[in-house]
């Protein structure tokens, strides 16, 4: 998607500023669709450990959602627009679609991470291509979400090791 590209006094270029808006606006979706993901194995999971997942579950949405808010802000302060509508994510997220039949723990823990693991190697991949645009504070967000998801990754297997 193409958004006009408003003037702005920060020092990057037009074509720069609308590339990441680009970037932004992609991972924003992906990450938007986490979100929901998650609340979905919220609402869901079953079993003996169903409260403390239920709670983790909450807790990773909100961190979801705060990146989201990072992702969506910059890419309007680069003179762009956020997309975060149902629609636009659903247009342009590249995540898997959740399994709305999971009902186990461990079927929500390794969806959830499946699901992550995509969405953290593109958040990955747009810190290099926000650094080689020579945008090193978007690159910089794009490695705060990065090592947000690591963690959250770190907690969902934790679960599944065995």
């Amino acid at each position: 998607m193409t958004t006009k590209i408003s003037k702005t006094r920060l020092q990057l270029s037009e074509a720069t500023r609308g590339e990441m808006v680009a970037l932004l606006n992609a991972r924003l979706a992906e990450t938007s669709d986490f979100a929901l993901q998650l609340k979905q194995a919220h609402w869901n999971v079953k079993g003996r450990e169903f409260v403390s997942l239920h709670e983790m579950f909450d807790t990773m949405t909100g961190q979801a959602h705060d990146y989201a808010d990072l992702l969506a802000e910059r890419a309007v302060q680069l003179g762009g627009q956020a997309c975060g509508t149902l629609q636009a994510i659903a247009a342009s997220s590249t995540l898997p679609e959740y399994p709305l039949a999971a009902r186990a723990a461990v079927d929500h823990l390794t969806a959830l991470a499946e699901r992550l693991s995509v969405l953290a190697t593109s958040v990955r991949a747009a810190i290099d291509s926000a650094d080689r645009a020579g945008d090193k504070d978007t690159a910089d967000l794009f490695t705060e979400v990065s090592r947000g998801f690591d963690k959250q990754m770190w907690y969902l297997e934790a679960h599944l090791a065995d």
